[in-house]
């Protein structure tokens, strides 16, 4: 099965990343923007794991969350990747986070390679896609708006649990189902 650790998002922060889509939808065609019920934020993707290695994973994160509290989370700015390119391939908003996002991260990505996933190619870059390029030309105008809100703030919340996804891929997108969530103290 296909799996992923996240934070999902507030109801209040989905509605204003929704807007905020929305508003930026007439800017360009060929964007893949996702769903509202989709919006969340990678601590770590496992891709596809045998149904046995989900026990292994809750385990890990139950243990994790113990070492941690909950901390606040606030949704600002926009931008795209790669970064300083005239053709963006994933669109995003930004986050702010006190240090606790980052260590938070790096307990579950060391807590899950002792247990034997690999380590994460790339280094933790905490952000949340809002859309995906499927041919990465025509966003002149795209761009102009992304840095209308670059310095915008979508929301705050206060991070009081983290999630252990299934991913299930249709040709119409992607259907997030949740396995567990792990409360911090």
């Amino acid at each position: 099965m296909r799996t992923f650790i996240a934070i999902d998002l507030s109801p209040e922060i989905k509605d204003q990343l929704e807007a905020l889509v929305n508003s930026l939808k007439p800017a360009a065609r060929n964007i893949k923007w996702v769903a509202r019920e989709n919006y969340h934020l990678t601590l770590k993707f496992l891709g596809e794991i045998p149904e046995h290695r989900v026990e292994v994973v809750k385990s890990v994160l139950d243990e994790a969350v113990k070492r941690h509290h909950q901390f606040n989370l606030v949704m600002k700015g926009t931008g795209s990747f790669p970064p300083g390119q005239s053709r963006m391939r994933v669109i995003w908003v930004g986050v702010s986070a006190e240090q606790e996002l980052v260590t938070l991260q790096q307990d579950i990505e060391e807590s899950l390679i002792k247990k034997g996933f690999p380590r994460e190619d790339r280094p933790f870059s905490p952000h949340l896609t809002i859309g995906r390029a499927r041919v990465p030309e025509g966003q002149e105008k795209l761009r102009k708006d992304l840095e209308k809100f670059s310095q915008m703030e979508f929301g705050s919340m206060m991070v009081k649990e983290i999630t252990f996804f299934q991913s299930i891929l249709h040709p119409e997108g992607p259907e997030y189902k949740i396995i567990s969530r792990h409360g911090l103290p």
